[in-house]
Order: C-alpha cells, then structure tokens, then sequence
C-alpha cells in the first residue's frame, strides 16, 4: 500500500466519516457528522478539507519547465517563479490521460495529481525526459490539505503569512510547504501543499484558529456546482479538453493553451477548435430527490430509451438537493427529459457552454467554397 492510498492520520479526528469504501476518496474523510453544514461553512466561513490522498511529486533541473512544455498541454515556459498552472496530458489522439496542478517555487516545480492516477503520470514524465536537465521524482513525504471559504484571511497569523496569494500564486509557508490560491471549487480556495509529518499539527492549529472540519463531500458538492471536472469520474477513455471544459491558458483558468508549439494530442485539440464542435459537453444535471437510490459515476444517461450521455459525479448539495455531472452529446436540447437508472434528471440551462460565433478554420473553409 502507497502512501497515497494508505487511510489518512486525520481520520482518527474525532467525528471523522472514510470515505465509501472503493471510492476515491476512501483514504479520506467524507465528512466530520455534518455534511450539509460543512458545505455552508466552506461557502460561507472557511472550513478545512483532508486532501492528503492527493499524488504529489516535484521535479528539479533548470530545464523543467521548458521541457514538460513540449511534452505538456499548457503554456510553461514564461511561468514565473511562485505562479501556477494546471495541466493536461494527452494521448495522440488528443484525449486525456491526466490532469494535474503544478507550482512551481524557487527551482523547484511541485505537482499533484489524483492519488490512484499519479504513478502512472511520473512513470510518464520519467520515461519522457531523455537528455533534458529535469528530474521527476515522488514527493511522498508531502501531502495536501485545503482552506475553503471568504473568512480564510483570518487565518494569516495560523498560516505565518502576511498576505493571501492571488489565484494561480504561492506563498512559502514558513515551516516547509506553500500555500497556493485556485480559481476553484470556490472563489475562496487555498491549497496547502505541506510536510506529510506535519499534517496533523497543521490541521490542529488552523481549527484552533477557526477553520470548520469538512470532509471531501463537501468539497464535491462545490466542485461539482462548479462545473469543474474530476479526470476518471467526470471523464472518461474517450474525453478530450473541449468536452471537459479544459480550454484556455492561466489567465482563462484553463489547462489547454491554444497558442502553444506542438505536443501530444495537439492535431485533435486544434481541428476542434478551429474546425469542429465537440461530440459531447460537460452540463450541471439536477436529479430527482424522491428517488431511493442515486446513480453512479459511469451510468447511461438517457432519453427516450436512447443513450444520450455518461453520468459523471453524484453529490448531494446544501442548496440544490442531488446534483451530478454528464457529458451529454451537443446536439440533446437543453429541455430534454433525461433518466438515469430510475432517476428522473433534468439539465441546468446556466450550465450549457454558449455556443459562440463559427470557428476561424471553418470560415476559411467556406470562403474557399465561395460561399
């Protein structure tokens, strides 16, 4: 057993639930007793989640981000020091592998990754790195927690920082670490990427300074209001960026950077986006409360009788009851009645991407067309 899959020391806190078994979040705690209220101490004071299952490794060598650029989806070579991304890798055929987050602070870039995910991504990155001056390693002897919520600030003198880094920056944590702000699940999201020994005296000084308990439930519930995907529950083998709402560099909160040189997976991710539309799309499904049982990541979503989609997370939230996530095909109207197993759903309109105006590549089509 890895570290990573190993039960977290945090879950002997009092109060702790584990995860399902099974489920990726089994080596965590999925709530402290409350999970409804959790939701609302993240979203509206500022609550602490248990992340340590989350894969970390860092690579060293002045070529390292230079080189995981050519290798790599997003933009890195004018990464500043202290800045962060978020990052994809994908197949030749442009459908994705791996997502991951990355920092990248005073020589060394840090990145974590889904704990069952992350071997098989530093096997990749090792395998990769042939003559560049970069060294992937596993950093198991660092682990992941996260501060969600507006009242994190009063947590600075806790946190040994004078300021709160903007999103996308990392601040030193003066013990060893760093602390690093994200766009998501909440505008008010901090990781905290720490020594693996100093999980428990962390997490016992920042609820002494105010910091509610909350288990992964809640950071799913928002994760999921959030339309952000989670790479193995939310995609699946066939996902490309496009689908999974990946598109965009940092400044678009993205992983893909659509004005970058070549990489793996490139060719699909340029035909899509200048010539073609996705098969299917990420959408918020609102599902039927009444019904006994809940659906599981992976089931068919339906209409009519007819396959239309992949259901993705299923999560019960404080405000909107029993919510998920699907990549539905594009061309099923907004309207549609949709089943899932039993269960009644129906798509959020808000959460259908905009279409916008037709594709460069396609209007040159045309024009050479005459048309």
């Amino acid at each position: 057993m890895s570290v990573d899959d190993a039960p977290s020391p945090l879950l002997s806190v009092a109060g702790a639930v584990a995860g399902p078994p099974g489920s990726p979040d089994a080596a965590v705690a999925w709530h402290h007793g409350d999970p409804l209220g959790e939701q609302r101490a993240a979203a509206e004071r500022v609550a602490i989640v248990d992340r340590s299952h989350r894969f970390v490794l860092r690579i060293t060598g002045a070529e390292r981000l230079s080189w995981l650029h050519t290798i790599s989806s997003q933009h890195l070579t004018g990464l500043a020091d202290r800045q962060s991304a978020e990052n994809l890798d994908l197949d030749l055929n442009g459908r994705v592998q791996h997502h991951f987050v990355l920092s990248d602070l005073d020589g060394t870039l840090w990145i974590d990754t889904e704990g069952e995910r992350g071997p098989a991504l530093l096997d990749f990155l090792t395998k990769m790195v042939f003559w560049a001056a970069a060294e992937p390693v596993a950093a198991t002897d660092h682990a992941v927690l996260s501060l969600l919520g507006p009242r994190v600030d009063s947590l600075r003198d806790a946190l040994g920082v004078p300021e709160l880094p903007d999103v996308y920056e990392v601040t030193p944590l003066p013990r060893g670490g760093f602390l690093r702000r994200m766009p998501w699940p909440t505008d008010d999201s901090y990781d905290l990427v720490v020594p693996r020994d100093q999980l428990t005296a962390w997490w016992s000084e920042l609820t002494e300074a105010g910091a509610e308990p909350a288990g992964m439930w809640a950071f799913e519930a928002l994760r999921v209001a959030a339309l952000r995907p989670r790479i193995g529950l939310d995609t699946d083998e066939r996902t490309i960026p496009h689908e999974a709402r990946w598109i965009g560099g940092v400044a678009e909160r993205g992983a893909v950077h659509l004005d970058k040189g070549c990489y793996r997976g490139q060719e699909t991710v340029a035909r899509v986006h200048n010539l073609g539309k996705p098969p299917r799309q990420l959408v918020l499904l609102h599902l039927d409360g009444s019904s006994d049982e809940r659906p599981a990541p992976g089931d068919d979503v339906t209409a009519g009788g007819r396959t239309v989609g992949r259901l993705g997370t299923v999560v019960d939230h404080f405000e909107y009851g029993p919510i998920a996530l699907a990549l539905i095909k594009r061309a099923v109207p907004v309207d549609t009645a949709l089943t899932v197993g039993s269960c009644a759903a129906a798509i959020d309109p808000d959460s259908v991407p905009g279409e916008g105006g037709p594709q460069a590549g396609r209007l040159a089509v045309e024009r050479l067309r005459g048309r």
